[in-house]
């Protein structure tokens, strides 16, 4: 396959929440089309969707740049952080890419800082000090005229940028580019010269890069509506935020045309592809490490545990009164059984670990007396966790089957569906954050633009009437088992058909709506899930939190599915 020569670096995909509108698995679709060979996803303020748009990229054949796009503080004195007295903060977005595993661990620790030693009244942000410190195998980009660098320059701070460039040289050296755009903006026109300036100046390689939004230029009115949707505006105001036309998912022939009087900074969009070398990959699953004490290992530990809880559970729940010894005896080997053939598959699956930890949260929530439901789903069937009181469900007296929990021949991870009192489950959460320290996290969900919804957002943000619009959303078929999308449902329901013949708003209503249909609008929390890792979760995963919410936990940057494609284990409280 012959490549064309640029390459996209200052992308934002769906992962930008109600501002980016490209799917990630469509990028990289749209960048094989295109013959590119490389494109960096750069979402604003995270790495959502790093480790879904690696694996679609290597798939369709692409190279996957890792980056984000992160507010950078800096204060009119000059000062590399935020004191107070410090003067006013002069802050804007850069670009820091991935080069290798090493700026990937930098950037996670980035956004760890961001988000987890800001002030919650803040918006997530680093400071210059900060950067410095993580700045190995990091690529970073100026950010254009709408970056900290721009917006001094703008201010006519000529010193300030000066003092600015130094730290940044400093800290990346040869991995720092003078970003430059052309999107046709005021911003853009008004600190172009003075970038190229400092850049030659300075020796600082330039590199041009159009920041896309959206996948191609007739997206652009839908683009619109879905930033009125996250600013609360109207379509028809005009002092709101918006974007241009042009900020889409331009072709290497446009980059080439654009730039033709500066063609190093398009070469260069290649030289830093070259440069990095790293994707998010699958790993298998990584259980932190249970204390066991001095010389016993987890297995031995798990066994210990099991064969006396098994016996209290006998004595309890077997045993009759009025029993000989032999009685008792017979009584027992079933479960003895089946406990010695419980804990060699679990051994031999490599989940001694995940029992024990388990059952340490569900034993300290009993003492606490914090109510503990019996167990649920395929985990009752095991005598082990009925023997460290994980369940209350005798599995040899009900008949339940082990295998349909654990398998050697159908490899899964165990999964404890555990139910606590919903007033308490927050002491649970307190336990695990000062037993694991940095280790433990929520899991971040994403909620999306689903047929009735988009219709509703896109229907206030064109100023429909309510009442109209909400007549078409109810002629949407409901369908629990399997949610139908927009267009299923218009072809099913010729109601939808008429309304948009007869009526043009109703035809822009649906048009604009089918192409922002199924882009993420916000975040939450998954309702049951955490993880714990055997170290600190900012080493391992990007963190994020919630400062709308009073959770107890940061939330991984990885939804459910990715979080344990990146080998973190989920326990459901």
């Amino acid at each position: 396959m012959t490549h064309v020569d640029f390459v996209h670096l200052r992308v934002h995909s769906a992962y930008s929440l109600s501002e980016g509108a490209i799917h990630v698995k469509d990028l990289a679709t749209l960048c094989r089309e295109m013959s590119m060979p490389a494109v960096a996803v750069t979402d604003t303020n995270n790495l959502f969707g790093a480790l879904e748009f690696s694996e679609a990229a290597a798939k369709s054949g692409i190279q996957p740049i890792i980056g984000c796009q992160l507010r950078v503080q800096s204060t009119a004195d000059g000062a590399p952080t935020s004191r107070p007295g410090d003067g006013p903060k002069i802050s804007g977005d850069m670009v820091f890419l991935a080069k290798d595993d090493a700026g990937y661990r930098n950037l996670l620790k980035l956004l760890a800082y961001a988000y987890l030693e800001t002030d919650d009244a803040d918006e997530p942000h680093i400071t210059l000090d900060v950067m410095a410190t993580y700045a190995d195998g990091l690529i970073t980009l100026t950010g254009g005229a709408l970056g900290p660098l721009g917006k001094i320059l703008a201010a006519g701070q000529m010193p300030l940028a000066e003092s600015f460039l130094d730290s940044l040289q400093a800290a990346f050296g040869d991995r720092l580019y003078m970003e430059v755009q052309r999107h046709g903006t005021l911003e853009e026109r008004a600190t172009e010269e003075m970038f190229l300036e400092l850049a030659y100046a300075r020796d600082i390689p330039l590199v041009a890069t159009n920041e896309a939004y959206f996948s191609e230029r007739d997206m652009y009115e839908a683009h619109d509506a879905l930033l009125c949707i996250a600013d609360g505006a109207y379509v028809s105001q005009r002092d709101r935020l918006n974007k241009t036309p042009e900020h889409y998912l331009k072709t290497a022939q446009e980059m080439r045309a654009l730039f033709a009087d500066l063609p190093e900074a398009v070469d260069n969009t290649l030289v830093i592809a070259q440069r990095c070398a790293f994707m998010v990959e699958h790993i298998d699953p990584i259980l932190p490490p249970y204390n066991c004490g001095e010389g016993r290992t987890e297995e031995d530990e798990l066994r210990a545990q099991s064969v006396d809880g098994l016996a209290t559970r006998l004595e309890q729940h077997v045993y009759q009164e009025g029993m000989d010894e032999a009685a008792r005896t017979k009584a027992a080997v079933p479960y003895r059984e089946r406990l010695n053939y419980e804990l060699g598959v679990i051994n031999q699956m490599g989940f001694p670990g995940y029992f024990l930890i388990v059952a340490d949260f569900i034993q300290w929530a009993k003492r606490k007396s914090i109510p503990v439901g019996p167990g649920r789903g395929s985990g009752a069937g095991s005598v082990v966790a009925w023997a460290l009181s994980i369940t209350d469900l005798d599995p040899l007296r009900w008949g339940l089957l082990f295998e349909r929990f654990l398998n050697p021949e159908r490899i899964s991870m165990p999964d404890f569906d555990i139910d606590f009192c919903e007033e308490k489950r927050d002491l649970v959460f307190e336990y695990l954050k000062n037993k694991y320290k940095s280790g433990v996290a929520h899991i971040i969900t994403f909620g999306k633009l689903k047929a009735r919804m988009v219709l509703r957002d896109v229907g206030r943000v064109l100023g429909l009437p309510y009442g109209h619009v909400d007549k078409i959303c109810k002629m949407i078929p409901f369908d629990p088992s399997r949610p139908l999308s927009l267009q299923e449902s218009i072809s099913r329901e010729p109601r939808i058909k008429e309304e948009e013949k007869n009526n043009p708003k109703v035809k822009k209503l649906i048009e604009l709506s089918l192409k922002l249909e199924g882009l993420n609008r916000n975040l939450a929390t998954h309702a049951a899930g955490v993880v714990i890792a055997g170290e600190k979760l900012s080493d391992q995963v990007p963190l994020y939190k919630d400062t709308t919410s009073n959770l107890l936990l940061p939330s991984t940057q990885f939804d459910m599915h990715s979080s344990e494609n990146a080998g973190l284990v989920k326990f459901d409280i």
